[in-house]
């Protein structure tokens, strides 16, 4: 169902996208440039709903008033809720807010989107309200954390990465890094200054522009990335359980992240919550296989690694655990190996350098996947990356996972926390990939 909010005749109506029926929201007269913030909090919104069975403009039938009369609701809440975030200047910063949501097309300039008719205020009032406005982030981080979350299946999926916010002329602006950035030929990849921002967001299925975004982290010259992202992840998991985003029982929540990150160290650090990390590979990287058991009679000290796995030589794969095929529309044939108990070796430097001297590295051990496809879209060859969680039983004989993955090579994911529950097998989505974007409505 699509909403309109109109002023008509110098009132707020809402209407439905079919016209079939109008409301008056507010009975004081208001200037049009006030419709976006005169959504309302209270029970009057149950007159704005039709009957059950009310046909909806693109097909079906709708559920009836409840379910639209709770959406509003939750809508109207939301957006007081971050009203009330705001400490100060709160309503130039909620005005700015709406002004950039509704604003046509890309922001190039403040004074530009103060006139938005969102923006009440000049120019000046705006500027007043960046410099001197005063956000509860803690508070923001909470109510997000409290909206419906998309899922894949019944698990809750968070995909951290880092996004530049580039300022290549921003020559005063302080603690700006160099930021990787892919060109769009192959090979033109460059560094350009900026201030990188570490992201967690929701994930689901299918392709929407809306995205659950979690949390953000902006990145200093002198921040340990690994480090970053666990306090991170952690505080993120933490607070949904806090909003019964995850209850027990419920399957562990999946973090899918790519090859730049340390997997193994955010399995060791996070081990404590109820979550499976999921991480790609490089091709070059070196596994070892599980200890096989130890021969009665054997002399000397036990060895801590079995044989080696060697993702770039397929001499050194031994045949897989299980292995499934599934036929897509798009990448013809996905064939999906898995390896479990894998695990890398480790040694006492970059976070382990502090790990203390009187015990032994742990060995972290994980499910190694990997994913092999005839093509991509357009007849493309296919490209290595990988992923997916471990798992102490088999995967069914037909699965799929999350993420866009268009890959012939491996990925390897570690429990923290859940090293106990069986592998459920590679998630939903990803024999048949999908951009990994999300929406919360």
């Amino acid at each position: 169902m699509t909403w309109f909010v109109v002023v008509w005749a110098g009132r707020v109506v809402v209407a439905w996208s079919d016209l079939r029926k109008i409301v008056f929201l507010s009975r004081e007269p208001i200037t049009p440039k006030v419709a976006m913030s005169s959504l309302p909090h209270h029970a009057d919104v149950v007159e704005l709903f039709a009957g059950p069975g009310r046909v909806c403009p693109g097909g079906g039938v709708d559920a009836g008033a409840e379910g639209h009369r709770d959406a509003l609701m939750m809508l109207c809440r939301f957006r007081w809720d971050v009203y009330a975030c705001l400490d100060a200047r709160a309503d130039v910063l909620f005005e700015l807010a709406d002004a950039v949501a509704c604003a046509t097309g890309a922001v190039r300039s403040l004074p530009e989107l103060s006139l938005e008719p969102e923006h009440r205020r000049g120019h000046g009032g705006l500027y007043d309200g960046l410099n001197a406005g005063r956000i509860e982030f803690a508070r923001i981080r909470r109510t997000l954390t409290g909206l419906p979350l998309p899922r894949v299946g019944e698990r809750i999926v968070l995909g951290v990465d880092v996004t530049p916010w580039l300022r290549p002329d921003a020559e005063t602006s302080p603690d700006r890094l160099f930021c990787h950035v892919h060109g769009r030929a192959k090979g033109t990849s460059q560094m350009i200054p900026g201030w990188p921002y570490s992201i967690v967001a929701a994930l689901e299925t299918g392709r929407t522009s809306w995205t659950a975004v979690l949390d953000a982290v902006r990145l200093g010259p002198d921040d340990d990335a690994t480090v970053v992202t666990a306090t991170q992840l952690r505080e993120v998991v933490e607070r949904m359980i806090v909003a019964g985003q995850h209850r027990p029982g419920d399957p562990p929540i999946e973090i899918v992240m790519d090859s730049g990150y340390d997997v193994t160290r955010l399995a060791f650090v996070l081990a404590d919550l109820p979550v499976v990390l999921t991480g790609r590979l490089r091709s070059d990287r070196v596994m070892l296989r599980p200890l096989p058991p130890r021969e009665p009679g054997t002399m000397g000290r036990p060895p801590r690694h079995g044989g080696v796995f060697a993702l770039g030589r397929p001499d050194t794969w031994p045949a897989p655990d299980q292995a499934t095929t599934t036929v897509t529309s798009r990448y013809g044939t996905a064939l999906a190996s898995a390896w479990g108990r894998m695990h890398p070796r480790l040694t006492r430097r970059g976070a382990w350098l502090d790990h203390p001297e009187d015990t032994d590295l742990p060995i972290v051990e994980g499910t190694l996947i990997r994913l092999q496809v005839d093509h991509l879209p357009g007849d493309r060859a296919p490209n290595r990356c990988g992923c997916r969680p471990p798992a102490p039983t088999p995967p069914p004989t037909r699965s799929t996972w999350p993420g866009r993955h268009s890959c012939a090579d491996s990925t390897w994911s570690t429990p923290s926390g859940s090293s106990s529950s069986n592998w459920a097998g590679p998630p939903p989505g990803c024999v048949t990939p999908q951009p990994p974007t999300v929406g919360l409505g």
